[in-house]
Protein backbone atom coordinates (compact mmCIF):
# COMPACT_ATOMS: atom_id res chain seq x y z
CA UNK A 1 0.00 0.00 0.00
CA UNK A 2 1.40 3.55 -1.39
CA UNK A 3 2.07 5.79 2.23
CA UNK A 4 -0.03 8.30 2.48
CA UNK A 5 0.98 11.56 2.96
CA UNK A 6 -0.04 14.67 5.69
CA UNK A 7 -3.44 15.07 4.72
CA UNK A 8 -5.93 18.43 4.01
CA UNK A 9 -8.66 18.08 6.28
CA UNK A 10 -12.30 19.69 5.58
CA UNK A 11 -14.69 19.73 8.93
CA UNK A 12 -18.25 19.66 7.38
CA UNK A 13 -20.79 20.81 9.90
CA UNK A 14 -24.31 21.08 8.71
CA UNK A 15 -26.32 23.79 10.68
CA UNK A 16 -29.68 24.77 11.19
CA UNK A 17 -30.72 27.53 13.99
CA UNK A 18 -27.13 27.52 15.19
CA UNK A 19 -26.64 31.43 15.44
CA UNK A 20 -26.10 31.02 19.76
CA UNK A 21 -23.84 27.91 19.28
CA UNK A 22 -21.68 29.10 16.19
CA UNK A 23 -19.58 31.42 17.42
CA UNK A 24 -18.60 28.80 20.15
CA UNK A 25 -18.02 25.96 18.08
CA UNK A 26 -15.81 28.37 15.52
CA UNK A 27 -13.89 29.13 18.16
CA UNK A 28 -13.00 25.70 19.32
CA UNK A 29 -12.82 23.94 16.00
CA UNK A 30 -10.65 26.96 15.36
CA UNK A 31 -8.29 25.69 17.78
CA UNK A 32 -8.40 22.10 17.54
CA UNK A 33 -7.44 22.48 13.66
CA UNK A 34 -4.50 24.95 14.82
CA UNK A 35 -3.42 22.42 17.03
CA UNK A 36 -3.69 19.88 14.70
CA UNK A 37 -1.60 21.79 11.80
CA UNK A 38 1.27 22.07 14.63
CA UNK A 39 1.25 18.82 15.52
CA UNK A 40 1.90 17.38 11.65
CA UNK A 41 -1.46 15.80 11.53
CA UNK A 42 -3.25 18.05 9.02
CA UNK A 43 -1.76 20.26 6.70
CA UNK A 44 -2.43 23.99 6.93
CA UNK A 45 -5.09 24.26 3.94
CA UNK A 46 -7.09 22.45 6.28
CA UNK A 47 -10.89 24.26 6.49
CA UNK A 48 -13.75 23.86 8.61
CA UNK A 49 -17.03 24.00 6.34
CA UNK A 50 -20.31 25.20 7.63
CA UNK A 51 -23.73 24.32 5.76
CA UNK A 52 -26.61 26.43 6.48
CA UNK A 53 -29.32 24.83 5.72
CA UNK A 54 -32.26 27.10 5.64
CA UNK A 55 -32.43 28.10 9.00
CA UNK A 56 -34.98 31.00 9.87
CA UNK A 57 -32.71 32.79 12.28
CA UNK A 58 -29.36 34.49 11.65
CA UNK A 59 -27.20 31.32 11.00
CA UNK A 60 -25.80 32.73 7.80
CA UNK A 61 -25.15 36.03 8.76
CA UNK A 62 -23.09 34.67 11.88
CA UNK A 63 -21.20 32.21 9.19
CA UNK A 64 -20.46 34.92 6.99
CA UNK A 65 -19.14 37.27 9.69
CA UNK A 66 -16.99 34.36 10.38
CA UNK A 67 -16.06 33.79 6.88
CA UNK A 68 -14.60 36.88 7.00
CA UNK A 69 -12.93 37.10 10.37
CA UNK A 70 -11.49 33.96 10.34
CA UNK A 71 -8.97 32.31 7.22
CA UNK A 72 -10.14 28.97 8.20
CA UNK A 73 -14.04 28.84 7.71
CA UNK A 74 -16.09 28.57 4.78
CA UNK A 75 -19.72 28.16 4.70
CA UNK A 76 -22.00 26.91 2.21
CA UNK A 77 -25.89 28.12 1.88
CA UNK A 78 -28.84 26.03 0.75
CA UNK A 79 -31.30 27.10 -1.10
CA UNK A 80 -33.99 26.27 1.25
CA UNK A 81 -34.06 23.26 4.14
CA UNK A 82 -33.28 19.92 2.92
CA UNK A 83 -32.85 18.43 6.04
CA UNK A 84 -29.70 17.28 8.08
CA UNK A 85 -28.68 14.48 5.83
CA UNK A 86 -29.29 16.38 2.69
CA UNK A 87 -27.52 19.00 4.03
CA UNK A 88 -24.30 16.77 5.19
CA UNK A 89 -24.55 15.33 1.80
CA UNK A 90 -24.29 18.83 0.19
CA UNK A 91 -21.19 19.78 2.10
CA UNK A 92 -19.32 16.65 1.90
CA UNK A 93 -20.05 16.88 -2.02
CA UNK A 94 -19.21 20.61 -2.64
CA UNK A 95 -15.60 20.22 -0.87
CA UNK A 96 -14.39 16.83 -1.76
CA UNK A 97 -12.16 18.02 -4.75
CA UNK A 98 -10.65 19.93 -2.49
CA UNK A 99 -9.31 17.61 -0.04
CA UNK A 100 -7.84 14.51 1.23
CA UNK A 101 -11.11 13.50 3.60
CA UNK A 102 -13.58 15.12 5.75
CA UNK A 103 -14.64 15.03 9.14
CA UNK A 104 -18.22 15.16 9.44
CA UNK A 105 -19.76 16.63 12.84
CA UNK A 106 -22.79 18.35 14.41
CA UNK A 107 -22.68 22.13 15.69
CA UNK A 108 -23.39 21.32 19.38
CA UNK A 109 -20.31 19.98 19.30
CA UNK A 110 -21.69 16.59 21.56
CA UNK A 111 -18.64 14.71 19.89
CA UNK A 112 -15.50 14.42 21.36
CA UNK A 113 -13.44 16.94 19.10
CA UNK A 114 -10.39 15.28 20.27
CA UNK A 115 -10.88 12.01 18.46
CA UNK A 116 -10.01 13.70 15.53
CA UNK A 117 -6.37 12.73 16.36
CA UNK A 118 -6.57 9.05 16.60
CA UNK A 119 -9.49 9.37 13.53
CA UNK A 120 -6.62 11.04 11.54
CA UNK A 121 -4.22 8.56 12.62
CA UNK A 122 -6.59 5.47 11.79
CA UNK A 123 -6.71 7.48 8.20
CA UNK A 124 -2.46 7.54 7.87
CA UNK A 125 -2.91 4.11 8.52
CA UNK A 126 -4.87 2.95 5.26
CA UNK A 127 -8.27 3.78 6.53
CA UNK A 128 -10.89 5.09 3.88
CA UNK A 129 -13.72 5.35 6.64
CA UNK A 130 -13.00 5.76 10.16
CA UNK A 131 -16.45 6.10 12.51
CA UNK A 132 -16.75 7.55 15.71
CA UNK A 133 -18.65 5.36 17.92
CA UNK A 134 -19.95 6.60 21.36
CA UNK A 135 -18.57 4.41 24.02
CA UNK A 136 -21.76 4.58 26.58
CA UNK A 137 -25.34 6.05 26.73
CA UNK A 138 -25.14 7.03 30.68
CA UNK A 139 -25.92 11.05 29.37
CA UNK A 140 -28.80 9.71 27.59
CA UNK A 141 -32.22 9.37 29.76
CA UNK A 142 -33.62 5.96 30.28
CA UNK A 143 -35.86 6.58 27.55
CA UNK A 144 -33.82 7.18 25.00
CA UNK A 145 -31.28 5.02 25.94
CA UNK A 146 -33.55 1.99 25.63
CA UNK A 147 -35.30 3.40 22.49
CA UNK A 148 -31.78 3.87 20.98
CA UNK A 149 -30.87 0.40 21.47
CA UNK A 150 -33.83 -1.30 20.62
CA UNK A 151 -34.00 0.53 16.72
CA UNK A 152 -30.31 -0.59 16.34
CA UNK A 153 -31.17 -4.28 17.43
CA UNK A 154 -34.59 -4.20 15.21
CA UNK A 155 -32.52 -2.76 12.18
CA UNK A 156 -29.32 -5.34 12.27
CA UNK A 157 -32.53 -8.11 12.66
CA UNK A 158 -34.07 -6.48 9.21
CA UNK A 159 -30.67 -6.87 7.71
CA UNK A 160 -29.52 -3.49 8.11
CA UNK A 161 -25.23 -2.68 8.37
CA UNK A 162 -25.53 -0.14 10.77
CA UNK A 163 -22.50 0.97 13.42
CA UNK A 164 -23.90 0.87 16.95
CA UNK A 165 -24.21 3.91 18.97
CA UNK A 166 -22.80 5.68 15.74
CA UNK A 167 -24.35 8.33 14.32
CA UNK A 168 -22.56 10.87 11.84
CA UNK A 169 -19.48 11.63 13.13
CA UNK A 170 -17.21 10.44 10.97
CA UNK A 171 -14.07 10.57 8.72
CA UNK A 172 -14.53 9.83 5.25
CA UNK A 173 -11.63 9.47 2.14
CA UNK A 174 -11.91 11.48 -0.93
CA UNK A 175 -11.95 7.86 -2.37
CA UNK A 176 -14.74 6.80 0.22
CA UNK A 177 -16.49 10.35 -0.80
CA UNK A 178 -16.21 9.65 -4.61
CA UNK A 179 -18.40 6.61 -3.93
CA UNK A 180 -20.67 7.99 -1.83
CA UNK A 181 -21.38 10.41 -4.79
CA UNK A 182 -22.43 7.52 -6.96
CA UNK A 183 -25.88 7.29 -4.61
CA UNK A 184 -28.45 9.31 -5.99
CA UNK A 185 -31.25 7.96 -3.83
CA UNK A 186 -33.83 10.72 -2.56
CA UNK A 187 -34.99 9.05 0.48
CA UNK A 188 -31.11 9.45 2.30
CA UNK A 189 -29.64 7.47 5.14
CA UNK A 190 -26.25 8.32 5.65
CA UNK A 191 -25.49 5.73 8.35
CA UNK A 192 -26.88 3.20 5.99
CA UNK A 193 -25.48 3.84 3.03
CA UNK A 194 -21.74 4.45 4.08
CA UNK A 195 -21.53 1.21 5.33
CA UNK A 196 -22.21 -0.42 1.93
CA UNK A 197 -19.22 1.39 0.42
CA UNK A 198 -17.32 -0.69 1.37
CA UNK A 199 -13.15 0.24 1.78
CA UNK A 200 -11.08 -0.55 5.01
CA UNK A 201 -12.94 1.06 7.93
CA UNK A 202 -12.22 1.38 11.88
CA UNK A 203 -14.10 2.38 14.75
CA UNK A 204 -12.51 5.35 17.18
CA UNK A 205 -14.55 5.71 20.81
CA UNK A 206 -15.74 8.68 23.00
CA UNK A 207 -17.88 10.03 25.10
CA UNK A 208 -20.36 12.29 24.29
CA UNK A 209 -20.27 15.44 25.80
CA UNK A 210 -23.59 17.61 26.56
CA UNK A 211 -24.76 20.44 24.42
CA UNK A 212 -22.94 23.54 25.19
CA UNK A 213 -25.17 26.54 23.50
CA UNK A 214 -28.69 26.48 22.35
CA UNK A 215 -31.55 23.73 21.82
CA UNK A 216 -31.42 20.46 20.59
CA UNK A 217 -33.02 20.68 16.88
CA UNK A 218 -34.04 16.65 17.33
CA UNK A 219 -37.07 16.43 19.48
CA UNK A 220 -38.39 12.86 19.89
CA UNK A 221 -41.24 13.80 16.80
CA UNK A 222 -38.13 14.49 15.11
CA UNK A 223 -36.13 11.54 16.23
CA UNK A 224 -38.84 9.12 15.03
CA UNK A 225 -39.44 10.61 11.81
CA UNK A 226 -35.86 10.34 11.62
CA UNK A 227 -36.10 6.54 12.43
CA UNK A 228 -38.55 6.16 9.49
CA UNK A 229 -36.56 8.35 7.26
CA UNK A 230 -38.15 11.56 7.54
CA UNK A 231 -41.74 12.46 6.06
CA UNK A 232 -40.53 12.33 2.14
CA UNK A 233 -43.23 14.24 0.96
CA UNK A 234 -47.21 15.24 1.12
CA UNK A 235 -48.21 12.73 -1.26
CA UNK A 236 -47.47 9.68 1.06
CA UNK A 237 -49.34 11.49 4.43
CA UNK A 238 -52.66 9.42 3.79
CA UNK A 239 -50.95 6.46 3.42
CA UNK A 240 -49.03 7.09 6.47
CA UNK A 241 -52.40 8.09 8.44
CA UNK A 242 -53.90 4.87 7.51
CA UNK A 243 -50.45 2.88 8.70
CA UNK A 244 -51.22 4.64 12.03
CA UNK A 245 -55.42 4.03 11.85
CA UNK A 246 -54.26 0.54 11.34
CA UNK A 247 -51.87 0.43 14.50
CA UNK A 248 -54.23 2.15 16.59
CA UNK A 249 -57.36 -0.66 15.54
CA UNK A 250 -55.38 -3.09 16.25
CA UNK A 251 -54.30 -2.03 20.01
CA UNK A 252 -58.19 -0.92 20.03
CA UNK A 253 -59.05 -4.73 19.26
CA UNK A 254 -56.82 -5.73 22.42
CA UNK A 255 -58.47 -3.28 24.55
CA UNK A 256 -61.69 -5.04 23.54
CA UNK A 257 -60.74 -8.48 23.55
CA UNK A 258 -59.87 -7.68 27.45
CA UNK A 259 -63.60 -6.15 27.94
CA UNK A 260 -65.13 -9.41 26.27
CA UNK A 261 -62.97 -11.49 28.56
CA UNK A 262 -64.19 -9.80 31.59
CA UNK A 263 -68.06 -9.78 30.31
CA UNK A 264 -67.19 -13.43 29.67
CA UNK A 265 -66.19 -13.82 33.40
CA UNK A 266 -69.40 -11.96 34.21
CA UNK A 267 -71.71 -13.55 32.24
CA UNK A 268 -72.75 -11.49 30.07
CA UNK A 269 -71.76 -12.31 26.37
CA UNK A 270 -73.87 -13.97 23.73
CA UNK A 271 -72.65 -17.22 22.80
CA UNK A 272 -70.16 -16.76 20.04
CA UNK A 273 -70.15 -13.16 19.61
CA UNK A 274 -66.66 -12.58 21.18
CA UNK A 275 -64.54 -14.53 18.82
CA UNK A 276 -66.41 -12.64 16.06
CA UNK A 277 -66.17 -9.01 17.28
CA UNK A 278 -61.97 -10.04 18.04
CA UNK A 279 -61.47 -11.63 14.96
CA UNK A 280 -63.00 -8.45 12.91
CA UNK A 281 -61.29 -5.78 15.00
CA UNK A 282 -58.20 -7.92 15.05
CA UNK A 283 -57.97 -8.68 11.51
CA UNK A 284 -59.12 -5.17 9.96
CA UNK A 285 -55.95 -3.35 12.06
CA UNK A 286 -53.53 -5.57 10.19
CA UNK A 287 -54.66 -5.58 7.02
CA UNK A 288 -54.69 -1.52 7.69
CA UNK A 289 -51.08 -1.75 8.40
CA UNK A 290 -50.68 -3.93 6.00
CA UNK A 291 -51.48 -1.60 3.19
CA UNK A 292 -49.43 1.45 4.97
CA UNK A 293 -46.86 -0.35 5.16
CA UNK A 294 -46.33 -1.33 1.61
CA UNK A 295 -47.71 2.32 0.69
CA UNK A 296 -44.86 3.52 2.29
CA UNK A 297 -42.43 1.35 0.02
CA UNK A 298 -44.72 2.24 -2.82
CA UNK A 299 -44.58 6.26 -1.78
CA UNK A 300 -40.68 6.25 -1.40
CA UNK A 301 -40.48 4.70 -4.96
CA UNK A 302 -42.74 7.26 -6.35
CA UNK A 303 -40.46 9.77 -5.25
CA UNK A 304 -37.23 8.43 -6.34
CA UNK A 305 -38.39 8.07 -9.74
CA UNK A 306 -38.56 11.80 -9.82
CA UNK A 307 -34.98 12.13 -9.53
CA UNK A 308 -35.79 15.51 -7.78
CA UNK A 309 -32.39 17.49 -6.57
CA UNK A 310 -31.59 16.05 -3.13
CA UNK A 311 -30.40 20.23 -2.81
CA UNK A 312 -29.19 22.81 -4.22
CA UNK A 313 -26.23 25.26 -2.72
CA UNK A 314 -27.09 29.22 -3.27
CA UNK A 315 -23.99 30.70 -1.71
CA UNK A 316 -20.54 29.01 -1.04
CA UNK A 317 -17.90 31.30 0.76
CA UNK A 318 -14.73 29.62 0.48
CA UNK A 319 -10.87 30.58 0.96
Amino acid sequence: MEERTTPILYLVVPCYNEEEALPVTAAKLHEKLIAMIGEGLIRPESRMVFVNDGSKDNTWEVITELHQTDPLVQGIRLSRNRGHQNALLAGMMTVRESCDCIISLDADLQDDIDAMDEMIERYMDGCEIVYGVRSDRESDTAFKRGTAQGYYKMMAHLGADLVYNHADYRLMSALALDALSEYSEVNLFLRGIVPMLGYKTDKVYYARAPRMQGESKYPLSKMLSFAFEGLTSLSIKPIRMITFLGIGIFFASIIMLIYIVVRFFMGMTVAGWPFLAVSVWCIGGLLLLSVGIVGEYIGRIYLETKRRPRYRVETYLER
